[in-house]
């Protein structure tokens, strides 16, 4: 029997495998055992799968249908708050100065070390709730603020647990190597993370992931590809952060070790970006961590200019407090002048691939994952055009209503 019938939308949109969009007016999509079977118009769908058959139905009248976002770069499991420091920000402190006085990732690791797993748990489930309710159905999640084993193994472990409990499909990374904790050395602390903290989080099998902040004052490319190809030893697949307020050659070293994605790149140059092209390595671009930093944004320009698709993500942190991957396309649209149907499939289909998801997430087409979006909008360039509300009313993951306003 078919679980949904989605019928009579002004659009239905959805990214092509051949780097297209197609847009199907007055549009249904049809899903069956979480899988989708049929887009098309309302007709010829129901005319298959009548919605009076189907175990749910949603009328889109006067909506429009997206495939379900994926974020692909979030820290979203932490405890604490560090909204003081955006007041100091606005007041002309730097991040790096903030950082540098104790504040920032480190202040974020000592609340987090303190907080139990059962209190990391619940308020990953609230972010997550917030998350879907903008159409989010698969996202990124991080470890990163324990730089210890004890916490980034409770860290993941709630991750894990969330994911168990919640809709969204959460996608876990280790990601140890984000800073250095306080009175330690750099090259001692890359020790523990390749010696204790790597064996203890694949041996229970908790990562899918490795990720490693490859930045100035923080891990060099040597210490990040020493990291990196270690997880891979250990099954888990790279990732890093590279290029963003100086270019060390973090981009150079995703493309020499085959990682899934290189994310930030604000400083990354041609050569980078054609690199990284060339190495099938997903560019994240994070225009909501320029927007919370008040800084410049990734050229998004200069990758579409080299043929190197790139997908946005939220960034979601203490530093960056966003959860909606709506803020993040209208940012990506006036922020880095993306346009909105390439905005739209930087937050799907090139999102999958930066968590390397090819099994058609992030597209609406047949044998693709049940995944999408009704937003109350009337064309999908209304989805930035129309900022700072919440355009998404019906979310469905897998063929089922998992939200709806």
């Amino acid at each position: 029997m078919t679980d949904l019938v989605v019928h009579n939308a002004a659009q239905v949109t959805t990214p092509t495998d051949d780097g297209g969009m197609m847009t199907t007016q007055d549009g249904a999509v049809a899903i069956e055992d979480g899988v989708i079977v049929a887009v098309g118009p309302t007709d010829e769908v129901t005319r298959e799968y009548p919605e009076e058959n189907a175990t749910d139905a949603v009328d889109a009248a006067g909506k429009t249908v997206l495939p379900g976002f994926v974020d692909p770069h979030t820290h979203a499991v932490f405890a604490g708050d560090r909204a003081d420091e955006f007041t100091a920000k606005l007041k002309g402190a730097e991040y790096q100065d903030i950082l540098e006085e104790g504040g920032g990732i480190l202040r974020t690791v000592r609340a987090t070390r303190e907080a139990s797993r059962d209190r990391l748990v619940e308020s990953l489930l609230a972010r997550l709730d917030v998350m879907l309710a903008h159409g989010t159905t698969t996202v990124e999640v991080k470890s990163g603020y324990g730089l210890d084993v004890e916490t980034e193994m409770k860290m993941l472990e709630a991750i894990g647990e969330a994911a168990d409990r919640h809709p969204i499909d959460v996608v876990p990374t280790f990601m140890g190597a984000h800073a250095v904790p306080d009175d330690t050395d750099t090259d001692a602390y890359i020790d523990r993370v390749v010696e204790e903290q790597l064996p203890a989080v694949t041996a229970n099998d908790l990562a899918e992931f490795c990720d490693i902040f490859c930045e100035a004052g923080v891990f060099s490319v040597d210490h990040s590809r020493r990291v990196l190809e270690a997880g891979q030893e250990h099954g888990l697949k790279p990732k890093i952060h590279a290029d963003e307020f100086e270019r060390l050659g973090g981009s150079q070293l995703a493309a020499d070790i085959g990682a899934t994605s290189a994310d930030h790149l604000l400083q990354s140059t041609e050569a980078d970006i054609t690199a990284l092209g060339e190495a099938n390595v997903t560019p994240v671009l994070l225009p909501g961590t320029a927007f919370s930093l008040a800084t410049d944004y990734a050229d998004a320009t200069a990758f579409e200019a080299a043929d190197v698709p790139v997908a946005i993500a939220t960034d979601f942190n203490p530093n960056c407090y966003s959860q909606s991957m709506e803020f993040a396309i209208e940012l990506a649209c006036n922020g880095m002048r993306m346009s909105p149907a390439s905005a739209i499939r930087s937050a799907t289909v090139t999102a999958a691939n930066a968590i390397d998801r090819t099994d058609g997430t992030g597209i609406l087409r047949e044998n693709s994952p049940g995944d999408l979006i009704v937003a109350d909008v009337p064309d999908y360039q209304h989805l930035p055009y129309n900022f700072g509300v919440q355009n998404v009313q019906t979310v469905v993951k897998r063929g089922e209503v998992v939200r709806h306003d």
